[in-house]
């Protein structure tokens, strides 16, 4: 599902640089990454995605070299085949929760809105505990419940591949084993892969694989 090798990037500004000699993530595999923070592990869901572009390095997601498409291309491969829960959620204050959630078919003619993708939205809602609350505005929400509207947007397109930035991070232990199963359920159903940026070490043992991020430039995965 990811193939990196190579990977070089730095910010214009400041000393932070990144490199990554390999990384590869199988098919349905659900993988956990942790690390001291300013190690770079969001920098990582940035290049992967395609919201930045590596310095050098090949970036493959699902047979595509995201390293090596336009901006365009990068976005709407972005929208249609990754599914982001952002560590800030970016949401949109001025759109109620379930347009937020089907926000993604709004921007692009590659997802297609229908009854069916309503219905879906609804009960990935529901499923997270906020289906009551689907016309409320974000700053209407808390913070754990704008966090699993922004998972709801991420699942909603079915992606190929699920990268999340603490994703619990704003939840209590209940909502955290929810939220994962909910996460591990699209992996096993939708034939997708998840990348998880996550400080809750509590909840390590259910991944398939630990990426510890102090031992990139020292060692391939």
């Amino acid at each position: 599902m990811i193939q990196i090798n190579d990977l070089e990037f730095h910010y214009p500004t400041g000393n932070f640089s990144l490199s990554i000699r390999a990384l590869n993530l199988a098919r349905k595999e659900k993988t956990a990454v942790i690390g001291p923070s300013g190690t770079g592990k969001t920098t990582l869901l940035n290049l992967i995605a395609g919201i930045i572009t590596p310095d050098r390095g090949v970036i493959h997601i699902a047979g595509t070299e995201v390293s090596r498409l336009n901006d365009n291309a990068r976005r709407r491969f972005r929208i249609t085949s990754i599914g982001f829960v952002f560590q800030d959620f970016e949401l949109l204050d001025y759109l109620d929760v379930m347009d937020n959630i089907l926000h993604p078919y709004r921007i692009t003619d590659a997802l297609k809105l229908d009854a069916s993708v309503h219905q879906r939205a609804g009960m990935l809602a529901t499923a997270m505990s906020i289906g009551d609350k689907i016309k409320r505005r974000p700053n209407d929400l808390s913070q754990g419940e704008k966090q699993r509207a922004a998972i709801c947007r991420a699942l909603l397109p079915q992606p190929k591949l699920i990268l999340a930035d603490e994703a619990t991070g704003n939840l209590d232990p209940e909502n955290k084993t929810k939220i994962l199963d909910l996460l591990f359920t699209a992996v096993d159903e939708d034939d997708t892969s998840l990348l998880a940026v996550t400080h809750d070490h509590e909840l390590l043992d259910r991944f398939d694989r630990v990426i510890d991020f102090r031992d990139f430039g020292n060692f391939g995965f």
